[in-house]
């Protein structure tokens, strides 16, 4: 997906990994279980990545960019599988993951169509009793600045639990950070029957 230079130089910035490290995935994964076999769409420069390598003993990275994929290969491809796929159509086995997770990449997909199709992978790939969970920004002044000339569809924060629903989910919370008002989500395949 399009990002501006401003853009691309912010989420490769060590400022970036120190608060995904420090604020984002502690508040987005606050009270969540992810297992031991987790799969993260949308990696991007990796700051999600480093942080996950290290709460989880197996980690499969889904980048739909095949250079940035390449990138994240030579730094973290001895701790991580990274896949270059598109997240709404990954090359893994149904029902194989104990959780699925993205982080500010959701903003990033076009529509709400394809967005819907990534809930929906992330459901297949998921074990029964498997969480899906993730982050994702919401408009304001400077984040509308910063995505002058990229692909911008935010998540509606009312719309969305009914959305993961259809694609099979149960068990969804979806709130704002009080300070920040970034959005985050987490859902439950159904233990049986789903």
């Amino acid at each position: 997906m399009p990002m501006n230079r401003a853009h691309r130089r912010l989420c490769s910035s060590e400022k970036w990994a120190t608060g995904v490290r420090e604020q984002l995935l502690p508040w987005a994964l606050e009270d969540v279980e992810l297992g031991e076999d987790i799969v993260e769409i949308g990696p991007g420069y990796g700051a999600n990545l480093r942080v996950l390598i290290e709460r989880a003993p197996r980690v499969t990275a889904v980048e739909i960019d095949g250079a940035m994929a390449e990138q994240l290969r030579g730094k973290w491809g001895d701790r991580a599988r990274i896949l270059h796929a598109d997240g709404a159509d990954m090359p893994l086995p149904d029902a194989a993951f104990s959780a699925v997770v993205c982080f500010t990449m959701l903003h990033h997909v076009p529509t709400e169509e394809q967005q819907d199709r990534i809930f929906a992978e992330a459901y297949r790939v998921l074990r029964p009793g498997g969480t899906f969970a993730g982050a994702d920004s919401q408009p304001n002044f400077r984040f509308r600045l910063l995505h002058i000339g990229d692909t911008m569809n935010t998540l509606d924060p009312g719309a969305l639990p009914k959305r993961l629903s259809r694609a099979g989910f149960t068990d969804i919370a979806a709130d704002r950070h009080p300070e920040s008002g970034g959005l985050r989500f987490r859902a439950r395949r159904p233990a049986s029957g789903g």
